[in-house]
């Protein structure tokens, strides 16, 4: 069994022993053993990333941006290997893994290009013969913890900015898949940087994650995961004055109105709630449905869900993969029984699946006649479970997708400009779709919400300055 190490100041080092990565396809299939890391290892990751810093902020930035491009293209070439191994540790379908290693591939080739565009402006003062200048500077050394349902484009979407804006990193990701990231580490370990500016520390969150966030050797925190993890992670960071960014997950709506296309609803709404197996704080699981629409938008979603196959992740024809590790089955199993105590009608799936080799197979599930107040409707529940709400027009429509405490992702499947023009303006979310599925969106614009969903700067494209940097503004007497 291969065993991965931690990656601190630019040398393969040992945990405190080692996690096996469970393909959830097949349990019988354990992909490698993995470090696992301690604080004492955070602290020399954050000692390294601090010796580094000067030698990385002065890099040229041409070589900054060639360091950068160099990663983008080896993950772009081994695309192929690396969501092979991403469906295998995490479950998506070979398809889904695949595009997401691109992604990253893509997210790296993109901040190379914004080295070179990192820019400031000169203003004139209010006062006679004095100059304005102002400028970004990076942030420190960045501590990013990362999930495991994305886990090489999350790693990827920290990790090239923080790089990009010459700061350094000390990154933790998800315990449960923990080989991407380390496949990722692997490549950016030859890409020329020097000694410390990237570390990578594997392990839990106790251990590992609780470190990066308390340590004051961090000047900031990039976190994606729950509400409650991260609400401890920006306590600690506000207590000691560290910058903290933070994306913890949706209960997305997915409004159809009467008048839209049967056959697009239908199709989002399928690939919004069960693909990548519901696993996706994007993912759409209150189906907001007007009345005129409503009986024949259930009927053709559950012969839809019908035909779906779910799957090994890495089997042809597969559209879903398994459910990412026993305890998050068991969560989703716990949520469909808690719909049908609530009264809520199963209508499709919901059932653990059996297939040719032992892994975490779960049907998807599609809930009707449920009520906005419902726990299903309330709780985000990160599975390939969807509820169906009836709403009597576009107004109460309206009201009952931003009746909710998160605001990431919301969509609108209809043929009317004027309601999708309004939508776009009155959803409470960072992100609106119209007649396109919730989950699913660019790496070059940015990425993020509102309410309990998101919280500090955006993530991705040019945003991402505005938490990888801080601004200075100098003034010169002429």
């Amino acid at each position: 069994m291969t065993e991965h190490l931690n990656y601190i100041a630019g040398e393969w080092t040992a945990g405190n022993g080692f996690t096996p990565n469970v393909n959830p396809s097949d349990l019988a299939d354990t992909i490698g053993l993995f470090a696992k890391g301690t604080a004492a290892q955070v602290d020399a990751a954050v000692r390294a990333a601090r010796a580094a810093m000067p030698a990385w902020q002065g890099f040229n930035v041409q070589a900054r941006a060639d360091a950068l491009e160099k990663i983008g293209t080896e993950i772009l070439a081994r695309k192929d290997e690396l969501g092979a191994l991403l469906a295998r540790e995490e479950g998506k379908t070979r398809a889904e893994a695949v595009g997401e290693a691109a992604r990253a591939g893509n997210i790296f080739k993109f901040f190379a290009g914004e080295c070179l565009r990192t820019g400031g402006e000169l203003l004139p003062s209010v006062r006679p013969n004095i100059g304005v200048e102002i400028t970004r500077e990076p942030v420190g050394v960045v501590g990013i913890i990362s999930p495991w349902n994305f886990p090489i484009a999350i790693p990827a979407w920290k990790i090239a900015p923080a790089l990009a804006y010459g700061n350094c990193v000390v990154m933790k990701p998800a315990d449960i898949v923990p080989g991407s990231a380390w496949a990722l580490a692997e490549i950016i370990s030859r890409a020329g940087l020097p000694a410390g500016a990237f570390n990578l520390v594997m392990g839990s969150g106790r251990d590992v994650g609780q470190a990066i966030a308390e340590h004051p050797g961090i000047d900031a925190v990039s976190f994606t995961g729950s509400q409650t993890i991260g609400r401890q992670v920006a306590a600690a960071c506000v207590a000691r004055g560290a910058k903290v960014q933070l994306e913890m997950g949706g209960k997305n709506p997915q409004v159809v109105l009467d008048d839209a296309d049967l056959g697009v609803a239908v199709e989002l709404c399928a690939q919004s709630a069960f693909f990548s197996t519901g696993q996706r704080c994007t993912a759409s699981s209150r189906l907001i449905v007007t009345q005129g629409i409503h009986d024949r938008f259930v009927a053709a979603l559950a012969e839809r869900m019908g035909k779906l196959k779910v799957g090994h992740a890495l089997a042809a024809g597969t559209d879903i993969g398994p459910v990412v590790s026993l305890p998050q089955l068991e969560q989703d199993l716990r949520y469909v029984d808690i719909g049908r105590g609530e009264g809520a009608k199963l209508v499709a799936g919901g059932e653990r699946i059996v297939r040719e080799t032992e892994g975490h197979f779960l049907a998807p599930a599609l809930f009707v006649d449920t009520l906005p107040a419902m726990q299903i409707n309330r709780e985000e529940i990160f599975g390939p479970v969807a509820s169906v709400i009836r709403a009597k027009d576009y107004d109460e429509a309206l009201a009952l997708a931003n009746d909710t405490p998160f605001g990431l992702s919301a969509g609108i499947a209809t043929t009317s400009l004027k309601h999708a023009t309004h939508f776009k303006r009155h959803a409470q979310a960072g992100m609106v779709m119209v007649n396109l599925p919730t989950a699913g969106v660019d790496y070059h614009v940015p990425f993020g919400g509102r309410k309990g969903s998101s919280y500090g700067p955006r993530e991705q494209g040019r945003y991402a300055a505005e938490f990888y940097t801080v601004v200075k503004t100098a003034y010169t007497l002429a």
